[in-house]
């Protein structure tokens, strides 16, 4: 379907508004009567620019305060409407938003509203254009889109229909299955926001806390999917007002925004709805409309770690340490491989920048030229690779916080792209090698710190991408602050992560570095063989073990080791989560992990005892 997104979603002047909405890919645009009051472009010069940009208008907005008023505001507002509409005809605008009256309604009754509605729909046929009437979950005597519908439905005329706007209806939990009665024709035009569930006024939550479709909790698959049932075939337009989208980047808010609704168009034409309880005759179904996504399958989970190194050797040090040995070097580029069972960590010392840290992470998937088809349907860019004929096809993109992400697939029993590296020379294997393994298996998760202003856009890349499912949030204590964290899982768990964003504070990303998790089978081993190669691991304040102890009764052998191996504990009625912590390495440390039974989570009550170790030591170092 075609696509739309109203201007005041994103920051910016009305020219750079265009240029960015353009730029994402969207077919029109809905002009927020501000934008167009505070713009230097004249209604003409706007016409042109949208021209120029493939753009269409699509929709006119708002007009307040309108039905429900005494005769003299009634008269009045007719002719503020005749003003607007004339203007309408200047920019081609041939749809106006019409919001419930929240302000200036005196009279309550539908009579009122019906014969006030009339007279503004006889207006506006006179003047060419169409009312499209929609319910503010706030509205004074109007709330409902079942309500605005009734209205609209006995006014009975061409010129005014409905406007289905999912955040006014689904923020009041209305029953859905009155969309089915409403004729698609009547339906004049559709917007979409997402929210986070909240406790909040309906105001609030709507003026400051809208989200894109799939960055918050509710089923816009379900809503979309409803409407174009009905046989509405219309633009799908995004009506978001967000504090943070307002004070972004243009560029990425609209390109975000694109993204979220292919994901939901996708969704949408893959929901499966109930049998209407009424079918509207003449109404017919045009589920094809709605444009699907190529699939992805990255169940098989981590393919690589990619690290940048930075100065000195601290990254192969603690490499060794976990028990991980050299494999060989890239037979073209200036790359180390490291390995330990099915992790593989790839140093790239072509990366410039002096701290170390995450740079890139690889997934197997099932299909490279399908998962990268997805990539860019859902507007991300191939990031230009350097690559040998023959070498493996290894597509990468670019996350919102900066990482790589690339796409693999497997020859076998191995990643095909294992073949571009060694062998590792014999007489580099460093002393450790003849020590005993660390019993590291996999990876069990990645946790990546997002810049705040780019949270929630990377939650739905992620999502959207790789097709991964997301929890609910967590808001974990530490000292600096509070911090917000989200995990995407794939069904199987073959790839978990975890979107941290920390407080904000300046250096904030020096005190919570990313971190990749790995799995052991025996924790208490692990750390045994940890430390025999030389591994620090993050101290634990004693304070923890007593606590423990008086929450759970493990008893006094299961303590003492805890509390000589300094490892934290977790217990759900699930299974158990057993963890360690090493010490920073530039912009990076790892956790080594222990899961018994289906323990789900990610040791969330032992955050804020983690968070405070590491600034513990953060002011350590310094004061050393």
């Amino acid at each position: 379907m075609r696509s739309s997104i109203a201007t005041v979603c994103i920051s910016g002047s009305l020219g750079d508004k265009l240029t960015a909405i353009a730029d994402a890919g969207f077919d029109g645009y809905e002009l927020f009567e501000l934008d167009l009051v505070t713009s230097r472009l004249s209604p003409e010069e706007v016409v042109s620019r949208s021209a120029d940009l493939g753009l269409s208008i699509d929709l006119y907005q708002p007009f307040r305060d309108f039905e429900g008023v005494t005769s003299d505001t009634l008269a009045l507002n007719l002719r503020r409407a005749e003003h607007k509409f004339a203007l309408m005809n200047r920019l081609g605008i041939d749809t106006m938003l019409l919001c419930s009256n929240v302000g200036t309604a005196t009279l309550p009754g539908d009579a009122v509203a019906i014969d006030q509605l009339g007279a503004l729909a006889a207006l506006a046929e006179t003047n060419g254009v169409r009312i499209a009437y929609e319910a503010l979950a706030w509205g004074k005597f109007v709330s409902t889109y079942d309500h605005a519908w009734d209205l609209v439905k006995q006014v009975d005329h061409p010129a005014l229909g409905v406007c289905l706007d999912s955040f006014h209806i689904l923020s009041r939990g209305s029953d859905l299955e009155t969309i089915a009665t409403i004729p698609g024709e009547k339906i004049f035009f559709c917007q979409l926001a997402d929210a986070p569930l909240m406790n909040l006024d309906v105001l609030s939550w709507s003026r400051h806390y809208r989200l894109f479709p799939g960055e918050g909790s509710w089923d816009l698959a379900d809503f979309v999917a409803r409407i174009v049932h009905a046989g509405y075939q219309g633009p799908l337009s995004l009506e978001v007002f967000n504090d943070v989208f307002r004070q972004g980047d243009p560029w990425v808010t609209a390109r975000d925004a694109r993204r979220s609704l292919v994901v939901l168009e996708d969704a949408a034409r893959a929901a499966r709805l109930p049998a209407p309880a009424v079918v509207v005759s003449g109404a017919a179904p045009a589920p094809a409309l709605l444009t699907g996504l190529p699939a992805v399958d990255a169940s098989r989970g981590f393919s690589f770690i990619e690290l940048q190194p930075g100065a000195g050797t601290a990254v192969d040090v603690a490499l060794t340490q976990l028990g991980f040995t050299p494999r060989g070097r890239h037979q073209r580029k200036n790359a180390e491989l490291w390995s330990q069972n099915e992790v593989h960590v790839i140093v790239n010392h072509d990366l410039a920048g002096v701290q170390p840290r995450v740079a890139a992470l690889g997934f197997e998937v099932t299909d490279v030229q399908r998962a990268s088809a997805r990539a860019v349907a859902l507007r991300s860019h191939l990031l230009p690779r350097d690559r040998a004929t023959d070498e493996d096809v290894l597509d990468g993109i670019l996350a919102p916080d900066g990482t790589e992400v690339y796409f693999s697939e497997r020859d076998g029993e191995a990643p095909s792209w294992l073949g571009e590296f060694g062998p590792a020379d014999p007489a580099e294997a460093p002393a450790s090698a003849a020590l005993p393994p660390t019993g590291i298996t996999h990876v069990d998760h990645v946790a990546l710190v997002q810049p705040w202003q780019r949270a929630d856009e990377a939650v739905l890349f992620y999502q959207s991408i790789l097709g991964l499912v997301v929890s609910d949030g967590l808001d974990l204590a530490g000292e600096a602050g509070l911090v917000r964290s989200r995990s995407l899982v794939t069904a199987d768990r073959g790839i978990r992560l975890a979107l941290n964003v920390t407080p904000l504070q300046p250096g904030a990303t020096d005190v919570y570095p990313n971190h990749v998790a790995l799995h052991t089978d025996d924790l208490v081993a692990t750390v045994t063989a940890l430390r025999a190669r030389g591994a620090r691991l993050l101290p634990i304040p004693q304070n923890y073990y007593d606590d423990l102890d008086a929450r759970l009764d493990l008893g006094s052998e299961v303590i003492t080791t805890l509390r000589a191996h300094e490892i934290l504990f977790d217990r759900d009625e699930r299974g158990d989560f057993l963890h360690v912590y090493t010490m920073p390495v530039g912009q990076f440390f790892c956790e080594i992990v222990q899961r018994t039974g289906d323990y789900d989570g990610y040791g969330a009550a032992n955050a804020p005892v983690r968070l405070a170790a590491q600034r513990a030591e953060e002011r350590q170092h310094h004061t050393d």
